[in-house]
């Protein structure tokens, strides 16, 4: 369904609506911007409604919708300009200043919410198989020091005990970590490394998967 706008009571709510804000919703333009447009039989008065036309030209321009003519003034405006009173709403140069002010306004949002915008963090999960020497070696505790490694991006995940042969079973156990901060090579001289010589015969990567 179709709607359309053409009295001056409309023009006049567009226009005060308009003295506060740039665009209909939010502060890019949108389709709710194209909608009220087209819905206009004509285009607002500048003389007595500015803030309307101001907005007018700018969704023209940015959409490149046709503009129709404006419309002629409201009585009493066209009554008070007769009688050669103060011009209310200031002059085209006003106007411009105006708009270049909404325009500055515009770009620094813009940019505050860009620089706001989170980054993207680079994770995998991986399953890694830990061994131990033997089948005497107490898994509990080299589990213990594996979950002891605390390192910038890595959390630790769920872990089981899988057999090997021979009654003995390794440790598989799995790991989120951030791409930049943590390092495998660093991670498995840490496990094997220290503490764990005492438990762990070895450690590989058996998956990795990019979240």
């Amino acid at each position: 369904m179709s709607v359309t706008f053409a009295s001056p009571l409309a023009f006049t709510i567009l226009n005060s609506l308009f003295e506060a804000r740039s665009y209909v919703a939010g502060y890019e333009v949108s389709d709710k911007d194209t909608e009220v447009f087209n819905a206009l039989t004509e285009g607002p008065n500048e003389a007595a409604f500015p803030h309307a036309a101001r907005w007018y030209k700018h969704i023209a321009e940015v959409k490149g919708l046709a503009a129709k003519a404006g419309g002629a003034a409201p009585a009493k405006a066209a009554a008070a300009e007769d009688d050669d009173e103060v011009d209310l709403f200031g002059s085209d140069d006003e106007d411009d200043e105006e708009a270049e002010r909404i325009k500055a306004e515009r770009v620094k949002e813009y940019e505050a919410r860009k620089a706001n915008k989170p980054k993207t963090i680079a994770k995998s999960v991986c399953t890694i198989d830990v061994k131990p020497w033997d089948d005497e070696t107490d898994m509990a505790a080299l589990e213990a020091h594996v979950r002891s490694i605390e390192m910038d991006g890595l959390v630790w995940g769920l872990s089981k005990l899988v057999a090997v042969g021979y009654g003995i079973k390794k440790l598989q156990i799995t790991a989120v970590v951030e791409d930049e901060l943590v390092s495998i090579d660093a991670l498995q001289d840490l496990v094997t490394g220290g503490a764990g010589e005492e438990f762990v015969q070895s450690m590989d990567v058996a998956a990795m998967q990019k979240l």
